[in-house]
């Protein structure tokens, strides 16, 4: 008897192991990162850009980078909080931003009492990059150490192809 039950579980066994069934749903996608590009003009009152962004997790993070190069040189991007000095370092103007869930605003910030009287340079045509990365990026229960000053780093981390990036007006 007790070889019947044996051989009933093998045969079980191999039976149930070999069944399949209909594919289920496909499950929530995992944390992705991905840039845009937004090109604005700096006016008062506010010297401010808001950007509508979507897809949003409520643990993605933001980084936001300056357009540095000149037209005649390979695009470099800086890490904002960016610092300028104006008149001969008396006074100072930094593009910043804040964000919540979907909305990034990207703003100027400075010492002046009258931002109009930055150079046109300063406040108009000017193109950043708002990156959105992952809240986990995998590395739960460990720090990671990342040189999120370096646009090229974070974009070969978290694996972003920045040859097409959606532009926001």
């Amino acid at each position: 008897m007790k070889k019947i039950f044996i051989l009933f579980a093998i045969v079980g066994l191999i039976v149930f192991s070999s069944c399949e069934g209909p594919e289920g749903p496909e499950g929530l996608p995992g944390p992705v990162a991905y840039v845009t590009e937004t090109t604005t003009d700096f006016v008062g009152p506010n010297y401010e850009k808001n950007v509508q962004l979507s897809g949003m997790l409520s643990g993605d993070n933001i980084l936001v980078y300056e357009l540095v190069s000149t037209p005649s040189e390979a695009d470099r991007w800086a890490l904002l909080p960016q610092i300028y000095y104006f008149n001969d370092g008396l006074e100072t103007a930094q593009y910043n931003f804040t964000f919540s869930k979907n909305i990034v605003t990207i703003f100027i910030d400075g010492s002046l009492s009258d931002l109009s009287q930055l150079p046109n340079s300063f406040r108009l045509g000017k193109t950043f990059r708002i990156v959105i990365i992952p809240g986990d990026d995998g590395t739960t229960g460990k720090k990671a150490k990342s040189d999120y000053s370096n646009y090229n780093a974070v974009i070969k981390k978290y694996n972003i192809d920045d040859s097409n990036v959606k532009k926001i007006n």
